[in-house]
């Protein structure tokens, strides 16, 4: 039986029983969501609100062009704005906080909304939803009127053109007046996890390992046989088979001793040979969460029992890169500074690559501060400017490049992606992190 910790993890994923067993009926699914989201809304939501100094905030959706913050407020059996929903949030300095819908009658909000409008599916209220939002406005009379208009995160910006204008005009100039961008309250509630939230994470991201572990295997990949494209539908196939989705294609790329394949990315449609190291990009959603996670593997020569010792300190800088970045990750530092701390103890560290780490939640790309982008290593105006918060997620992403003796000097690219949580001002590798390669036979 494996000792260490990832080999264990490798020997459970290709000897336990199938990962099926793990996930819930969709009807268990949708209550423990719908008990996420009504402590949320309880919890989350009011404290967010009064940080950033919020009494109202409106959200306007019409069926089939929803708000990107929109579905996060919706209980699981309700998938969209049903024509035209209208939410209001009231969180007053002192008083109690509301929850309240402008939206046609037994679309699934009630026990989660005060239901505020008199409009059944058989019966028209005596006023229309911009006179009953009016009404309500003018009679909390809240300082400041949050909407969904943004310039960084568009999960702050779904507000489109034609609502606006309905929605100005239905406020009326003075109220319309005291309209604010709720750019900073539509990220702090996306990106702000209860704990019941990075308890399941850990369970979630430990699926996503799994299937990673299994396609990085000999139950997969056939030597000589099987292509990197192969890989990637398999594993997009599979989490299809286990009733999940994926929010990306998933891909599978090669390096080579001795030859020049290109980036990650690159040799899709190569097939996957003895002595090759692979990586693969990975995300799945379960119970409303995204993960988002890179691990390598190894092709096992004939005669080999390990990898060369070259990808394995690969993978050990690799590691160190994320230890570095952890390090860094302190409650209040803005997304900018922490890039500019982890990339200088990198360079004195000797350690070259780069970092694009970014939050994750409902939406793998999620809201909150920026900690590099691939492109962008001088910092990330706006979005690298926010402030790391306690409670959150975020998805470890970079890369490092390291010379393998074994292959001549050659350098090979490292790059690795785990969901980690920061709660208690501290970094915990969410399902374990990658410490070993996989290996195929």
């Amino acid at each position: 039986m494996p000792t260490t910790p990832t080999a264990r993890l490798a020997y459970e994923r290709q000897h336990a029983s199938d990962w099926s067993e793990k996930i819930l009926p969709l009807r268990r699914q949708a209550e423990v969501r719908d008990g996420w989201l009504r402590e949320r809304l309880q919890s989350v939501l009011p404290e967010v609100m009064r940080r950033e100094g919020i009494d109202m905030w409106i959200v306007v959706a019409r069926e089939y062009n929803e708000d990107p913050v929109l579905v996060s407020l919706l209980p699981a059996t309700m998938m969209s704005a049903r024509r035209r929903t209208i939410l209001v949030f009231h969180a007053p300095q002192r008083g109690d906080f509301e929850a309240m819908a402008i939206a046609n009658a037994g679309i699934g909000l009630d026990g989660y909304y005060l239901p505020m409008w008199a409009k059944t599916r058989t019966e028209q209220a005596s006023e229309t939803q911009w006179e009953c939002l009016r009404g309500v406005v003018e009679e909390r009379d809240p300082r400041s009127i949050a909407i969904d208009v943004a310039e960084h995160f568009a999960f702050g910006d779904g507000l489109s053109k034609h609502e606006h204008d309905q929605l100005m005009s239905a406020l009326g100039e003075e109220l319309a007046g005291r309209t604010v961008s709720a750019e900073r309250l539509a990220v702090g509630w996306l990106e702000r996890r209860t704990q019941g939230e990075i308890e399941a994470s850990g369970g979630i991201n430990l699926i996503a390992h799994g299937i990673i572990g299994e396609a990085f295997s000999s139950r997969v990949i056939h030597p000589g046989v099987t292509t990197a494209l192969d890989v990637a539908w398999w594993m997009r196939q599979r989490t299809v088979d286990l009733g999940l989705s994926g929010w990306f294609q998933p891909t599978v790329s090669i390096q080579r001793e001795g030859v020049e394949l290109g980036d990650i990315g690159a040799s899709l449609e190569e097939v996957i040979r003895p002595g090759d190291f692979l990586h693969c990009d990975f995300g799945l959603h379960y119970l409303g969460l995204a993960t988002d996670t890179q691990q390598n593997g190894y092709v096992l020569r004939l005669g080999e029992e390990s990898p060369p010792e070259g990808l394995q300190e690969a993978l050990r800088v690799a590691n160190r890169q994320q230890d570095l970045l952890a390090e860094c990750m302190v409650a209040g530092r803005s997304g900018n500074e922490i890039l500019a701390d982890v990339l200088e103890r990198m360079s004195g560290a000797g350690i070259v690559g780069r970092m694009y780490t970014h939050p994750i939640g409902y939406h793998g790309h999620g809201a909150g501060p920026m900690i590099g982008l691939y492109d962008q290593q001088d910092g990330v105006p706006g979005r690298g400017d926010l402030p790391l918060n306690d409670d959150t997620l975020h998805s470890f992403e970079m890369y490092c490049e390291v010379e393998v003796p074994e292959w001549g000097g050659q350098v090979v690219k490292c790059a690795t992606e785990q969901i980690v949580a920061f709660t208690l001002s501290r970094i915990h590798f969410l399902g374990g992190r990658q410490t070993e390669l996989h290996l195929v036979h």
